[in-house]
């Protein structure tokens, strides 16, 4: 993957809403999304995080506020320089048609018309190998698990090679090595320049890979520091409703947020 040179800051979001009907989803959230950081999203369910990674994917639009990009209105972008610029990895990893796992992989290079055969296939591998799918390459998307679906869904998005990266709950049906792997790639692009944001229900993966957190809640946007200074007992027992124990990993001095008992 190439290096970036870009701005300090990806996307500036000011005032922003988002209603459905009489619905509000969204309410007049304030956030700044910075390169060479990863920004985990966490909340509840229901909590608006994948509506916000919508609007911030430029495949919704706010109802109220404004959402720039590397400083100019989401607005006014194409859906080629956006597709040039961000690469976003959904919840759902189905696929219409009997395409192999590589071919998947390929469709991330749909956007860059004019790069050669030989950029191609460099992506398309050093995607395949960096989210451990190479050997599944020659395999049917459907005939692989849904971890496997996930890695390989995953890779699409590197081979996208964009400056940003947004990930729908990308560890949700991975196992334990391949969650870590997953944030780990997710914290290796950030230190290259890349602003990652994920979605995360892990609250302790979320404190060992995140730069910064944002945490919503109904909609609003409660919280938004590093995770040491969002991950308070009091703050996750409120929002979540539910008692935790948060501790300090002694080898990273990160959070670990752990349900408790009564």
């Amino acid at each position: 993957m190439t290096e970036m040179t870009q701005p300090e800051v990806a996307y500036r979001l000011t005032g922003i809403s988002y209603e459905v009907g009489i619905s509000r989803i969204l309410q007049d959230i304030d956030l700044d999304v910075r390169y060479g950081r990863v920004l985990a999203l966490v909340g509840p369910n229901g909590a608006g995080k994948s509506t916000l990674l919508s609007l911030l994917a430029g495949d919704a639009t706010p109802t109220k506020g404004r959402i720039e990009l590397d400083g100019r209105l989401l607005s006014e972008w194409s859906a080629h320089d956006l597709a040039t610029t961000r690469a976003v990895l959904l919840q759902s990893n189905a696929v219409a048609f009997s395409f192999t796992a590589r071919e998947v992989v390929e469709m991330g290079r749909a956007p860059w018309r004019d790069a050669t055969e030989e950029e191609d296939t460099r992506a398309v591998e050093e995607a395949l190998e960096e989210a451990d799918v190479a050997a599944l390459a020659h395999r049917a998307f459907s005939s692989l698990s849904g971890g496997e679906r996930a890695r390989v869904s995953l890779a699409r998005v590197l081979a996208q090679d964009t400056r940003i990266l947004m990930l729908d709950e990308p560890t949700a049906a991975l196992d334990l090595r391949h969650q870590e792997d997953v944030l780990r790639i997710a914290r290796s692009l950030a230190d290259r320049g890349r602003a990652v944001i994920a979605v995360l229900h892990d609250l302790s993966l979320a404190g060992a890979y995140a730069d910064d957190v944002a945490m919503l809640s109904r909609g609003r946007l409660v919280a938004h520091g590093s995770p040491t200074e969002v991950f308070t007992e009091e703050r996750v027992e409120e929002v979540y409703e539910t008692p935790v124990r948060v501790m300090t990993d002694p080898d990273t001095g990160r959070p670990i947020v752990l349900p408790r008992r009564a």
